[in-house]
């Protein structure tokens, strides 16, 4: 299953970063994804809303995001969190599929 997490880096990790400009925080995630069975596909820093960053990623089920979110989170490196599901054209294909097969099965308001 692949997501996308964002973040803003909180002040202190801001500091830190300035203090050690060359760290490796893609290495870090890359350890953490594959800690967690998966696979790092991307990383990126982004400047929207404050210095940040985009990481995608692979793993074999959504309790591992969730959960590499709740220790990134819970270290205080970064705040204002988003986790993304992302889906492949495969899995939309499977998905389309199912709405195909359910859609008699709901009623709507008023219906």
């Amino acid at each position: 299953m692949h997501f996308c997490m964002t973040a803003q880096y909180t002040p202190k990790s801001l500091n830190a970063i300035l203090e050690n400009p060359k760290t490796n925080r893609y290495e870090a995630a890359k350890k953490m994804v594959e800690a967690a069975g998966g696979k790092l596909i991307s990383m990126y820093s982004t400047a929207a809303n404050g210095p940040g960053v985009l990481v995608i990623f692979d793993v074999p089920d959504p309790n591992s995001a969730s959960a590499m979110s709740g220790v990134v989170i819970a270290s205080g490196a970064v705040h204002n969190v988003t986790l993304t599901r992302l889906w492949t054209p495969d899995e939309i294909t499977q998905v389309r599929q199912k709405a195909a097969q359910i859609k008699g099965s709901y009623t709507p308001p008023g219906g």
